[in-house]
């Protein structure tokens, strides 16, 4: 059995999975109008933008940037769910669309941060903001148990992002630090629902196994369709709290731990060499960051 579709004998379980979370996210309901800084606004017409109104570091900027145009991408990224999910379960789309409701503010909370506080050239933005949502998102996976895998993951690393640039941004702004926050408040609760879908799946059929490699050896966010992405990593990655070394540990490894893979006993033979070949790619990560680490 090596079936990429979700498995209709779990519904019940997915169900209650959705019911929990709307519980919870309706516990932290939130608005974005309430973690920005309206005191600093100015208007642009009557105050023109100066680069010499900048109070944030290069790096962190870079960082809140980023983030940003990978949020303007949803429409993308919900189209690809809508039509991946088509014929699927209804949890899962139903699910979908909730998820949709929750990050449509994550783009406008950060670009009314940026403009209120004058950290970005507004014009400037407008136009990384419409270059990033023409470039479109085209992901490699278009069956539902690997875009599960891969909304596990990314939703994961998101959060992750989010709070490591938090620690730093909150040395030069504390209302940069909580809006970042409350964001991944959202990100950990959508991750919590993905990732546990997917276990409930290794659970009940090993032979998954088969179609989580792919995902987990080639992933990447799908902020690499913006202007200078590669550039922008690393800038992050050395100035602002996120790199692969964090990726490693607040990512992969959680999620390796977390499904269970060595505890896994396929029966399918594809299933298990895919299995062992994760292991082995997680290993051979971990050994790169002990050696960085050790020579550091």
């Amino acid at each position: 059995m090596l079936t990429n579709d979700l498995d209709f004998r779990l519904e019940p379980k997915l169900i209650d999975l959705y019911e929990e979370h709307k519980k919870r996210s309706e516990k932290v309901d939130w608005g974005y109008h309430d973690f920005l800084p309206w005191d600093k606004a100015m208007d642009f017409r009557r105050v023109p933008w100066e680069e010499s109104q900048v109070t944030l570091p290069a790096s962190i900027i870079t960082a809140v940037e980023t983030a940003l145009l990978t949020e303007v991408n949803l429409p993308w990224f919900t189209s690809h769910l809508d039509q991946t999910f088509k014929g699927s379960l209804t949890v899962i789309k139903d699910f979908v669309h909730t998820w949709t409701s929750e990050e449509d503010q994550h783009s406008n909370l950060l670009e009314t941060y940026l403009l209120i506080t004058r950290n970005v050239d507004p014009k400037r933005l407008h136009q990384l903001h419409k270059q990033t949502v023409e470039n479109g998102w085209n992901p490699d996976y278009h069956t539902p148990f690997e875009t599960m895998v891969y909304t596990s993951l990314q939703e994961l690393a998101t959060m992750v992002f989010y709070n490591n640039v938090a620690k730093v941004a909150g040395a030069h702004d504390k209302d940069l630090a909580s809006l970042l926050r409350r964001l991944a408040k959202d990100e950990t609760l959508h991750y919590a629902f993905y990732r546990d879908v997917i276990k409930y799946h290794l659970q009940l059929e090993p032979n998954y196994c088969y179609h989580l490699g792919h995902v987990i050896k080639n992933f990447q966010m799908p902020g690499t369709v913006m202007p200078d992405f590669e550039d922008r990593m690393a800038i992050i990655a050395k100035e602002a709290n996120y790199g692969p070394l964090e990726y490693f540990d607040q990512v992969l490894d959680v999620i390796v731990d977390y499904w269970e893979l060595e505890k896994l006993r396929p029966i399918a033979p594809e299933a298990e060499k895919a299995r062992l070949d994760i292991l082995k790619y997680h290993a051979r990560l971990k050994r790169v960051r002990e050696r960085f680490y050790k020579n550091k």
